[in-house]
């Protein structure tokens, strides 16, 4: 089957403000945002995209919708590579591609009513206004919300619960493809989570989405996606089945943020991370892996070369020198302390 989306070499750098001295010597220092990312999505598939704050997540959700342009790479959705997209070959991406905020208090206008938050999108896609009424009253039936009542009013007058429904309505109202969704529930009270995730997981099954979530919640990835992708510091590090990738993490990096999820215990104790004493920082990353640094198992290849990302059994791919190197090799070589 032919990937809905198909990412190759994607890299983003952003410039960073000079200060004098870097002014006087010439440099131009940049964070390397995402880092030479290649990935596959099928059409249906939905892939959890996971890693702390700061790791490229929603760079890489912004590059997917041409929100933002690559500085390197290509991205191929629905058969269209998005270079060069322009005038009405945009607006027809701009239909099957939509977005998903993190969170819904600021994603929506406070002085637009609800119903004309659900037709602004209509009116850039060139939908006759007389279509506008009957579309969102369908998307507002996808979404559980019954009848028009609230079409009338405004943000500050409605939940967060419902307002998430709404960020949701307006982004299904053009009946798009492809979807990504950064952090759709991290501004939720905990008591309406499970609604509107239960409701994610059938709007996408029932209208056939290709989907992103976009999480450092590995809670919410794996009860949302069927695969997941971990990012560090802009380079993916592990890519697989979701119970696989939890079950048998195979990137030290992978297993750090699992031991990190907090586990009820009797006496409040807890294990230490298997994490060296550093920051993620990325600005900083060298020519090697960029989990070097805090790494606890990481040998001096690990310094010298950036790990590629290679294919392994069932579906899973990892990019990890520990993971690659045959065994006796590793073992010859001293751990860096």
């Amino acid at each position: 089957m032919d990937a809905y989306v198909r990412v190759r070499g994607l890299t983003k750098t952003f410039a960073v403000r000079r200060g004098l001295a870097q002014v006087m010597r010439g440099e131009h220092p940049v964070v390397h945002a995402v880092r030479s990312v290649d990935f596959d999505i099928a059409p249906g598939e939905t892939v959890g995209l996971l890693g702390e704050s700061g790791c490229g997540k929603t760079t890489t959700g912004r590059l997917l919708l041409k929100l933002l342009e690559p500085s390197a790479g290509s991205i191929a959705i629905g058969g269209r590579e998005l270079a060069g997209l322009a005038g009405t070959e945009l607006m027809a991406f701009r239909r099957d591609a939509q977005f998903v905020f993190q969170n819904p208090f600021d994603a929506l206008n406070p002085r637009l009513s609800i119903a004309n938050s659900l037709s602004e999108p209509l009116v850039n896609a060139g939908i006759p206004k007389a279509e506008h009424l009957d579309r969102m009253k369908v998307v507002l039936e996808r979404v559980r919300i019954r009848g028009t009542d609230l079409l009338e009013r405004y943000p500050h007058e409605m939940s967060g619960g419902q307002l998430q429904r709404i960020v949701l309505a307006r982004a299904l109202v053009l009946e798009p493809r492809f979807v990504v969704a950064d952090e759709p529930v991290s501004m939720l009270d905990v008591s309406v989570r499970a609604g509107i995730l239960n409701l994610m997981r059938e709007l996408q099954d029932t209208l056939g989405l290709t989907a992103i979530y976009i999480s450092h919640d590995l809670a919410l990835v794996r009860y949302v996606a069927r695969r997941t992708m971990v990012m560090y510091l802009g380079s993916l590090v592990e890519d697989g089945p979701t119970e696989d990738v939890i079950r048998e993490p195979l990137h030290p990096y992978t297993r750090a943020l699992i031991a990190a999820v907090p586990q009820p215990r009797v006496d409040q104790s807890r294990a230490p991370l298997p994490l060296r004493p550093g920051t993620a920082d990325a600005r900083k990353v060298g020519a090697g892996c960029a989990f070097v640094n805090r790494c606890p198992v990481a040998i001096a290849a690990c310094t010298a070369e950036r790990p590629p990302l290679i294919d392994l059994p069932g579906g899973r791919r990892v990019a990890c020198h520990l993971v690659q190197a045959p065994r006796a090799a590793v073992a010859a070589e001293p751990v860096l302390s």
